[in-house]
């Protein structure tokens, strides 16, 4: 079983949210500034890389996690995932895609735009960091919602063999 957090860059909201869905970050508190910037992909993934998956852990479920960046395409990339699993008989409950994105803040988006398309790092990231922290609790709302989801999946036995 799949799961995407996808958003627009894959570098800022799909990292935090699943951190905290593979307990790499606190669901009870705001992480410190360290603790996000050690984070695997943060505020890195390069424009050349958006569009690719990034394999970041498997949860406690044994569902694998990814971050996936899809830009201002987020409608029809993920019309394009349906539809392949549509096509090679892939049960849609194999995957499930989470918009981290509409988690994000204002200050994070900034931050994320001078760091990411600007390439003012030192002004952009800390910015991010703010924001992630401003907006921290929306992300564990999330991936509380994602992880109910998977455990009743889990719980009805759900699976899939691929051919």
């Amino acid at each position: 079983m799949i799961l995407i957090y996808h958003c627009f860059g894959s570098a800022h909201s799909s990292v935090v949210a699943s951190a905290i869905h593979l307990g790499m970050l606190p669901l009870d508190r705001v992480p410190r500034e360290e603790e996000i910037l050690t984070l695997p992909h943060y505020d890195q993934t390069p424009r050349e890389e958006l569009g690719n998956p990034f394999y970041v852990g498997r949860d406690e479920y044994n569902w694998e996690v990814y971050i996936l960046g899809l830009v201002n395409q987020k409608e029809l990339a993920k019309r394009t995932i349906w539809s392949l699993l549509k096509i090679y008989n892939v049960p849609s409950h194999y995957l499930i895609l989470a918009d981290s994105l509409k988690c994000i803040n204002n200050l994070t988006r900034l931050g994320g735009f001078l760091s990411r398309r600007v390439g003012l790092v030192s002004i952009g990231r800390p910015l991010t960091i703010k924001g992630i922290q401003k907006g921290y609790y929306p992300y564990v709302k999330l991936v509380k919602q994602v992880k109910k989801q998977i455990k009743e999946r889990s719980r009805r036995k759900e699976t899939l063999i691929l051919p």
